[in-house]
């Protein structure tokens, strides 16, 4: 009869008339408290949406009634920490010459921790955490400087930039002999073995005899930068080519394409981004670094 609830014989409860296979589904109803946690979750969310910052508002949004804002406290924060680092060593950082600060134990102390902060958030994805380099990024730990290794000059390379957007940028650019047709093939491979003799490389195969001829091109086309002997040229961020020390590696091939098409690095202007303490602490951190042991 229509308008009869169906009961299940075994338990006596109403079924809702589905019925699969000769198994009919019984009539469960949600329990209540499933809608009293339901009402309650629905009254914390308007509750939240009213006192904190929630909904956007195109170009702003709800500020709640109790005007809390994350980025204001985490400014507060940040300045009040700023505020007591300065108290403590920071104002002195700020205030001595680099000189003195490194030969004070109490402030390179906080100055090496908090430099390692600095350098792994902004120099080591060029430079390795440790400082080590890779192939055309510097080794800092083998303080063989390409403008100068005084503490004063790391904190102007720092600031400045090498080839950055800073006007008063250092800038230091290989020529490509080879591309720009300088040089002949020939003559690049003569003077590849020149410079790998200088910092006492054994030559390859049937380089001997270019030696002699490599020196001679040496000496009219790259010694007004790399000098005349190949020590180089700070001036001009000229590498010396007499160490042991290859910024792009020492193989014949890798020498040949670097005289071949010629190199710019660059490196960022960081005074843009990091204020004065900031570069200050960073150049005596870079100072700092040494060589793991072996």
């Amino acid at each position: 009869m229509v308008g009869v609830e169906k009961h299940d014989l075994v338990t006596g409860r109403a079924t809702t008339g589905h019925e699969w296979n000769g198994i009919e589904e019984l009539e469960t109803p949600i329990p209540r408290v499933v809608f009293v946690f339901l009402g309650l979750a629905t009254l914390i969310a308007i509750l939240c949406w009213i006192l904190w910052p929630a909904w956007p508002l195109g170009s702003t949004y709800t500020k709640g009634t109790l005007g809390a804002d994350q980025r204001k406290e985490v400014t507060q924060q940040v300045a009040d920490a700023d505020a007591k680092r300065a108290s403590a060593w920071a104002g002195k950082v700020a205030a001595l010459p680099l000189a003195d600060i490194r030969t004070s134990p109490a402030l390179m102390g906080p100055v090496k921790d908090a430099g390692r902060t600095l350098f792994v958030d902004n120099c080591a994805a060029c430079h390795g955490v440790g400082g080590t380099g890779g192939v055309g990024f510097p080794d800092l730990t083998a303080k063989t400087w390409l403008w100068g290794g005084e503490l004063e000059t790391i904190a102007e390379t720092i600031r400045i930039g090498i080839n950055s957007t800073n006007d008063d940028t250092r800038m230091s650019q290989m020529m490509a002999f080879g591309r720009d047709k300088v040089l002949e093939p020939a003559q690049i491979s003569n003077v590849v073995a020149y410079v790998r003799s200088l910092s006492g490389l054994a030559p390859d195969a049937g380089d001997a005899g270019r030696v002699t001829a490599g020196k001679t091109i040496f000496a009219e086309n790259c010694a007004a930068c790399h000098g005349e002997t190949g020590t180089g040229n700070r001036e001009v961020g000229a590498p010396n080519l007499t160490d042991h020390t290859w910024l792009y590696g020492s193989d014949t091939n890798t020498v040949y394409a670097t005289v071949y098409s010629g190199r710019q690095g660059h490196m960022p202007n960081w005074g843009a981004r990091l204020s004065p303490l900031q570069v200050k602490i960073l150049a005596l951190y870079v100072d700092s670094l040494e060589k793991a042991p072996k």
